[in-house]
């Protein structure tokens, strides 16, 4: 079989059958885009319908003439189409040719209009379909220009679909403050934003222009409205000059400027609409405000220790033998070479006792925590994109780096508006959209939930020898804390500083030394106004900030995210307002348990000294040592 697309410019040749044909079979493309539906024959061809398939999927009918191919079954001839599915064999297609999809065999200029491309047979039974002028690799099908670092933050707005919860932004306390919010940008290296509190006054001017336009035309239309209505077309309100402009007019007249008026009124309410979604959009990218208790700048504050350092004066080689990379070779725990076989950089398979480690770390802070009345809650790690960016996880960071992994959407669904679903960086973003557009009781708050989950950061760029091992990772467990509180600065930090008091006695627990740091502003995220981290000893990077890196973090939200999932909060008077959030790290395993292996290496013994605290979820056992293994 020879296919002949259609030209988009160009008519059916002489040479070609005539599409008038009594005897017709009718192919279109599924949605899927990689089988075809059988629509059935019929004596007289049908009429293409006005579209049953998104624009994106569907771009034409293929009609066949004089099926004899084993792929179309024979049907009986009737006056109605008779359905089936059939999927077309592909081994009449050279082994050579790139795999190409049936919508883009179809995308002629049928984009307006259903013209049919004729399939006409040959004597070859399975048909060949000529695709040079259509073909194309999956890559270059999903290939997207990478967005510079202002659109990532333009995006949220605009990609939100209609069931999403409506954000609900403070946007006159922004007009009212414009230099706080820019400094506050700048402070906080988001300095491709600092000038949106201007840019929103701005467009808040033109709207007031336009609401004043407004209100004349609709003062010309109210006396035009009485004046057809036989009043006597006058009020003592109206002006002057309107009423004597009015005053010869002829019926036909007045209904011709009663339809003016009324298309100047909607072009108006049109304007007004595009400039309150910009000033909406522009508000959902600035930063949350940051606490007095937050140091400006880059250095972040030390407020406290965890345990003694254990080896003040360390021997140089630390950074090799004592690296979790090293141990884990040497004890078998870890394997990256087979990971980055089937994954890729990033990725790891934790054996054996590394694993029990990984089980009995996350039973150890679940218990903790649960003690402390945290509820525990097991979450979804595939999320929404608008839940992500509401709670101020946005698809590339600051230096257009990507950040979140997305789940990649079939053309279909697309030009459906099905929201785009995302890998959870963090249980908090599920734990956060589980109360999005709710009401919450002032009776039950606070809320404290604590969950297991696995999290996927996409951490571009963020490769080097400083992020060897199990310090950075794609993909990993975490135990997580999130809390909704009141709308009052001294009871969320009450449970902020719980927070804090868990980290400190889970990592304490462990035999950790760590210190606690209260972070500047350079290192919030947009929705934070306050985070403190809390940084373990790791002897393998000394040369790298004296051995500190982070393991836990503690972040106060305020009203950032409640106010973009429209989480609100009743109160005992009826009111409605906005909760605060308060999220924590209880224990974050690949950081965890990599300073586990370096702290409690010995290199004599070739062993790890296992926590105390861990070893009733180790069947009791002390230490890790080396064995030997047939594989």
């Amino acid at each position: 079989m020879k296919c002949k697309p259609p030209s988009s410019n160009t008519a059916p040749s002489d040479s070609e059958e005539p599409k008038t044909s009594k005897e017709e079979v009718v192919i279109a493309p599924s949605f899927n885009g990689r089988s075809w539906r059988y629509l059935g024959r019929f004596h007289d061809p049908p009429q293409a319908p006005s579209n049953p398939f998104p624009t994106t999927a569907f771009r034409g009918w293929i009609s066949l003439r004089k099926p004899t191919s084993d792929n179309l079954p024979a049907l009986p001839l009737t006056t109605s189409p008779t359905v089936a599915l059939m999927r077309p064999s592909l081994s009449g297609v050279a082994a050579s040719k790139p795999f190409t999809c049936l919508p883009c065999l179809l995308r002629t200029s049928t984009r307006n209009s259903f013209q049919r491309p004729v399939l006409t047979y040959t004597e070859r039974t399975t048909p060949r379909l000529s695709t040079a002028q259509f073909s194309h690799s999956a890559r270059q099908l999903h290939a997207q220009e990478a967005p510079d670092q202002t659109a990532a933050f333009n995006t949220a707005a605009s990609l939100r679909p209609t069931t999403a919860p409506k954000p609900l932004l403070d946007i006159k306390h922004i007009r009212l403050n414009p230099d706080l919010y820019s400094q506050n940008c700048i402070d906080r290296n988001y300095k491709s934003l600092a000038e949106y509190p201007h840019k929103i006054n701005a467009l808040f001017a033109e709207w007031q222009a336009q609401q004043k336009a407004g209100r004349a035309l609709r003062e010309r239309g109210n006396i035009l409205r009485r004046r057809l209505a036989g009043s006597g077309g006058t009020s003592r309100d109206d002006p002057r000059e309107i009423i004597d402009e009015f005053g010869d007019m002829s019926r036909e007249e007045i209904l011709e400027e009663a339809r003016k008026v009324k298309a100047g009124l909607a072009g108006i309410e049109e304007t007004e609409g595009k400039l309150q979604a910009e000033m909406e959009r522009l508000a959902l990218a600035i930063p949350n405000l940051t606490s007095d208790e937050t140091p400006r700048g880059t250095e972040p504050e030390v407020m406290s220790y965890i345990n003694n350092h254990p080896e003040p004066e360390p021997a140089l080689s630390d950074r090799v033998w004592r690296s979790h990379v090293h141990v884990g070779a040497e004890l078998g725990l870890l394997d990256f070479a087979g990971a980055a076989s089937s994954s890729g950089w990033g990725w790891y398979y934790l054996l054996d006792e590394a694993a029990d480690l990984e089980q009995a770390l996350i039973s150890y802070a679940l218990a903790t925590a649960t003690r402390a009345g945290w509820r525990q809650v097991s979450p979804p790690s595939v999320v929404y994109g608008h839940i992500a960016a509401a709670c101020g996880f946005q698809p590339r960071d600051a230096n257009g780096e990507t950040q979140i992994y997305a789940i990649a959407q079939s053309r279909e669904d697309a030009a459906r508006g099905k929201p785009e679903l995302v890998l959870a960086g963090t249980a908090e973003i599920p734990l956060a959209g589980m109360k999005a557009d709710t009401v919450l009781d002032e009776a039950d708050l606070p809320l404290k939930r604590v969950a297991v989950s696995r999290c996927y950061r996409a951490e571009a760029g963020a490769r080097g020898s400083e992020t060897k091992g199990l310090y950075r990772v794609h993909e990993f467990t975490k135990v997580e804390m999130f809390s909704w509180t009141l709308p009052d600065q001294v009871e969320t930090e009450e449970i902020f500083d719980e927070m804090i008091d868990l980290q400190t006695e889970i990592l304490g627990g462990l035999g950790l030394h760590c210190r606690v740091l209260e972070m500047p502003t350079a290192d919030l995220g947009a929705s934070a106004t306050r985070k403190c981290d809390i940084e373990a000893f790791f002897p393998s990077r000394r040369e790298r900030n004296d051995g500190w890196g982070e393991v836990t973090s503690a972040s106060i939200c305020t009203d950032y995210q409640t106010r973009r999932l429209a989480t609100r909060l009743k109160t005992k008077e009826g009111k409605l307002v906005y909760p605060w959030t308060v999220n924590g790290t209880a224990l974050a395993v690949p950081r965890v348990l990599a300073a586990i292996l370096e702290n409690g290496w010995n290199e004599s013994e070739k062993s790890v000294l296992i926590p105390e605290v861990l070893r009733p979820w180790m069947d009791g056992r002390e230490k890790i040592g080396p064995r030997h293994r047939m594989n």
